[in-house]
């Protein structure tokens, strides 16, 4: 009996050794996963609140290092000037190429013109007929001076288109290889003078018909006038089918071709001048900076095309008034979308941009800024002052 009892003790105790073993090591296993976890979890969020510190500070810099920031594009001195037909017309010839460097007034494109030749040289016979008439009847006084007045104002004209004449002959040769620069230079200024000379001949004769008591033209005289109104209508038919550079500059894109039929239309330019002796890039500024930007601001711009390198430039002048995005456009206006203040930058030196480049601009806080744009001083007169 002892013996049992012995044996039924050892069983109960070995029971509960199993019961204890089975309890407490999964718990044991269970609570080391768990202290570990606790720490990645913190220290994650030790790390998470570094990198927030550390954006935060990243961000507070930057806001402290630009005052503002717009997109732009960069673009010649005084922008692209984009030259269109005045009248439709087969093109005839095409004077200039890429990068040619083209005077104002210089023919770069002619169109078809033989039509208006003839009709030309028809005025200008008419014209010699009618003069011979009106010479043979004598006037004296003011009649005399009209008519000395009006005489001058058709030499100057005559002088005018001759010039032209020559110019473009020059011109033609020099894309041919002959002639020479010089000659060139000539022409041109032959015909700044004679431009020069029919503005004083006309406010002459604009004198002298404002004159008192000056007496009525006679029939010759009047068939003389009509007559050089038709020659006058003529040349200026004639001179629409030259396109010429308005200034001087570089060219930058031609899209005329020979034997196509040019339109007046402002989307088809035929040929795209510039001024690149200077760049000038225009940034669009959001409503929200407006009061951060004044004339004489210093202006870092940088394009993808330059990376890590900065070009400056200063604020040349501020838009009066807002619009909408040009630089950012690319389909229907929202109601949503953000007007804008235009503003243009002049470069500083020769930076290696090309125009039509998309830059970012960035506007210093701390550089000395020139006289408030009237928008700004306009602002500055509403808004009263505090005691």
């Amino acid at each position: 009996m002892r013996k049992g009892d012995s044996s039924l003790k050892m069983l109960v105790v070995a029971a509960i050794l199993a019961l204890g073993v089975g309890y407490y090591v999964p718990q044991t296993l269970n609570s080391k996963p768990a202290e570990a976890t606790k720490a990645d979890a913190s220290a994650k969020a030790d790390s998470s609140a570094k990198a927030d510190t550390s954006a935060k500070k990243t961000a507070t810099s930057s806001k402290s290092a630009w005052a503002a920031s717009a997109p732009g594009r960069v673009e010649p001195s005084g922008g692209e000037v984009r030259i269109t037909a005045t009248a439709p017309g087969r093109i005839a010839e095409v004077l200039v190429s890429l990068n040619d460097r083209v005077a104002a007034g210089d023919l770069m494109v002619r169109l078809d013109d033989d039509e208006l030749i003839g009709r030309v040289n028809s005025a200008l016979a008419e014209v010699a007929i009618r003069k011979r008439d009106r010479d043979n009847t004598e006037v004296s006084g003011r009649a005399q001076e009209r008519r000395s007045a009006e005489d001058g104002v058709a030499s100057a004209e005559r002088q005018l288109v001759q010039a032209r004449e020559e110019a473009d002959r020059l011109v033609k040769g020099r894309r041919a290889g002959s002639g020479s620069e010089a000659d060139l230079d000539k022409a041109r200024d032959a015909v700044s003078k004679a431009k020069d000379r029919l503005e004083q001949t006309r406010a002459t004769l604009r004198k002298v018909q404002s004159a008192d008591n000056l007496p009525a033209p006679t029939r010759p005289e009047a068939a003389l006038v009509a007559a050089r109104a038709d020659l006058s209508q003529a040349d200026a038919a004639l001179e629409r089918t030259r396109i010429r550079a308005a200034a001087a500059g570089t060219v930058l894109l031609v899209n005329a071709k020979t034997g196509e039929t040019a339109t007046p239309s402002p989307e088809t330019a035929l040929v795209v001048v510039g001024n690149l002796s200077s760049l000038q890039v225009r940034a669009e500024i959001e409503e929200r900076d407006i009061g951060k930007v004044r004339v004489g601001l210093t202006a870092i711009v940088r394009s993808d095309a330059f990376p890590g390198k900065d070009f400056e430039g200063k604020i040349a002048s501020l838009a009066q008034t807002l619009g909408s995005s040009r630089l950012g456009q690319r389909g229907p206006r929202k109601p949503t979308d953000v007007d804008v203040l235009e503003v243009l930058i002049d470069m500083v030196g020769q930076p290696p941009l090309m125009p039509g480049m998309r830059v970012d601009v960035f506007l210093r806080p701390e550089a000395t800024a020139g006289p408030a744009s009237g928008l700004q001083q306009q602002s500055a007169i509403g808004t009263p002052r505090a005691n």
